[in-house]
Parts: C-alpha cells; sequence; structure tokens
C-alpha cells in the first residue's frame, strides 16, 4: 500500500488532538511532521499539548513551533471550549518527545522540498503557518498535492454570524491559502456539525480500554460538557468532532461529499470578516477553487475514529 505523505498543521485543542491520534494509527498516511500553531490557545499552550499528546501516544515525530499570532491581527482564543489549558480534562503527563530546533515554516518548506511525492498538508487550526510558507516559498504550490482543512462555512458562522472559528483567527491568511491554486478541500461547518459523537459511542471508545482510547473518552467527556450547553442553540445531540473530519477525509475521501465551488474570504466586512463567501450556485462563474464537505457518512466516520483507536497499546 502506497501511504499519503502528509504533514499535520494544528492547535490543540480537544478534537486536534484526536484528528493527530487518528492520523498517526492510519496505515492509509505517513505523517512526516507535526507543525503547530497558536489558535484554540496560545501558542506555548498549544506547542506544549501537541508535545503531551504524541509523547503519552508513544509517537516519535517532529513537531514544530510556528506562529504566535495573526499575520495582521490579534490573537482570539477560545477557553470556553477547550479550557484554559486548551486541553482541559484528561491529567496527561508532561511531555518527553522534545520540540524539533527548526520553526514550523522551516520543517515545511524541508519537507516538501525533499520528499519524492507531492505532500497533502492537513491544517486544523488558523492557516497562519500555511499563508507564511507560500509568502517565503512561493515554489511550495507545486510540491503541495492538497490541502485537506478544517475551516470555513457554507452556511453560518460558529465564532460570529458569518465566520468559523479557525478563518476568523486569520482570515488573511486563509485568503492567501485559497487564493493559491492549490487544491483545497474546507471541511467546515456544514459537515462537521453533522459528524457528532454520542454519549453512548464515548463510553464505547471508554471501554476499548487501552489509555490512548481512555484519554480520548475523558477528551470528549470535557469537550461535550460545552456543547451540551449550546445542543438547543445548534440543535445539536452530540458534539461535533470538527478537526477529525478532515483526517478522516484524507484517509478515506468516500466519507464526505463535496461540492466545487469558488470561494473568497472576507477581510474587511462590518459584519462579515472572516467569512467563506462560497459561491454555491456560481452566480460569478469564477474559477471553483475549494471542493467543500457538505455530508458525512457519520456511522462510518465514527467507526473509523473506533478502529483507529483499538490500535494503540
Amino acid at each position: 500500500m502506497n501511504r499519503k505523505s502528509v504533514i499535520i498543521d494544528c492547535d490543540p485543542g480537544h478534537d486536534d488532538a484526536i484528528a493527530l491520534l487518528m492520523a498517526f494509527a492510519s496505515e492509509k498516511l505517513d505523517v512526516k511532521a507535526v507543525t503547530v500553531v497558536a489558535g484554540n490557545q496560545t501558542i506555548e499552550k498549544t506547542f506544549k499539548n501537541a508535545l503531551k499528546v504524541l509523547s503519552f501516544a508513544g509517537i516519535n515525530i517532529e513537531v514544530s513551533k510556528g506562529s504566535e499570532k495573526p499575520l495582521f491581527r490579534n490573537l482570539i482564543v477560545a477557553p470556553e471550549v477547550h479550557g484554559d489549558s486548551g486541553l482541559d480534562g484528561p491529567s496527561i503527563p508532561d511531555p518527553i518527545l522534545l520540540p524539533s530546533k527548526r520553526n514550523a515554516v522551516e520543517t515545511i518548506i524541508d519537507i516538501l522540498n525533499k520528499s519524492e511525492d507531492k505532500v497533502t498538508i492537513i491544517p486544523t487550526g488558523p492557516l497562519t503557518n500555511i499563508a507564511k510558507v507560500l509568502l517565503v516559498y512561493p515554489e511550495a504550490k507545486e510540491k503541495i498535492e492538497r490541502i485537506t482543512m478544517m475551516g470555513g462555512s457554507c452556511i453560518a458562522g460558529n465564532w460570529t454570524p458569518a465566520a468559523e472559528f479557525n478563518i476568523l483567527v486569520d482570515p488573511e491568511a486563509a485568503k492567501i491559502v485559497f487564493d493559491s491554486g492549490i487544491p483545497i478541500t474546507m471541511c467546515g461547518l456544514d459537515v462537521t456539525h453533522k459528524a457528532q459523537i454520542y454519549r453512548n459511542e464515548i463510553e464505547k471508545i471508554r471501554n476499548i480500554g487501552n489509555k490512548v482510547a481512555t484519554m480520548v473518552a475523558e477528551l470528549l467527556d470535557f469537550f461535550s460538557k460545552f456543547h451540551e450547553q449550546v445542543n438547543d442553540k445548534f440543535g445539536f445531540k452530540g458534539s461535533p468532532l470538527h478537526d477529525p473530519v478532515a483526517v478522516a477525509a484524507v484517509i478515506d475521501p468516500t466519507l464526505i461529499k463535496t461540492k466545487l465551488c469558488h470561494v473568497d474570504i472576507e477581510t474587511k466586512g462590518e459584519f462579515t470578516t472572516g467569512a467563506t463567501v462560497v459561491d454555491y450556485y456560481d452566480v460569478l462563474q469564477k474559477q471553483k477553487n475549494v471542493e467543500v464537505a457538505l455530508d458525512i457518512d457519520r456511522e462510518r466516520f465514527i467507526e473509523l475514529l473506533y478502529e483507529l483507536l483499538k490500535k494503540y497499546n
């Protein structure tokens, strides 16, 4: 089996942590590095969280610290969702995995240059690191097979009426990436809000019994507390697993249904900054630049998560 070369760029975050664990358990992916960006929490916290989760799972990989703030804006974080640490819930020991001496941009560029195959990048946080790579090294476009990301929304936002959190944090970076010409799959709220995990499924994960699955169940216990407070507002029955959808879509693209559309990023709107403006009906007849994910086979997605977590000791 030819494993797909990937780089995961993340801001852990509960769902980022689960996405990481899914990626490393999959026989279909060859994770070349993990790069970290500020988003769900400050860079110091998200970087430590990445090292902690990977150390706990016994994963040895290069982990590089990236941007501590958006390109032009002040950082927005989400403690109400992820807690003060960014990964509240389980007690995870301090990391033993040593951080890379290279920053995220250096690591990504080096991997792209040395890889014999094109590399898929999976961003599950703000797109600041990826935009910097494209600004510093425009030739990267030719080395990237696809960017399959969590972010954006076709219909409405979750942090403002118009904007999803990851894009809102750094809309200028998102615009650079979306305008780059690189093939993009956008796993936004339209699909991730359908990728819910229910209480009985969390218990099934806990009953796997290995330490990684137990930690994931404890992460989901905390994550669920926030979503139970907003379930009526969003019409949820469970907790949406946003970031794991992006990883799952690379492992098995048949899990999601997409529509190729032109997508612009709003950077100057009074009420709409950070919106991913999806030309769903091709009104503008501009070049279609994004595969917009709109639906997911939820049961198969949860089963994939379950099977991958069983692979840990």
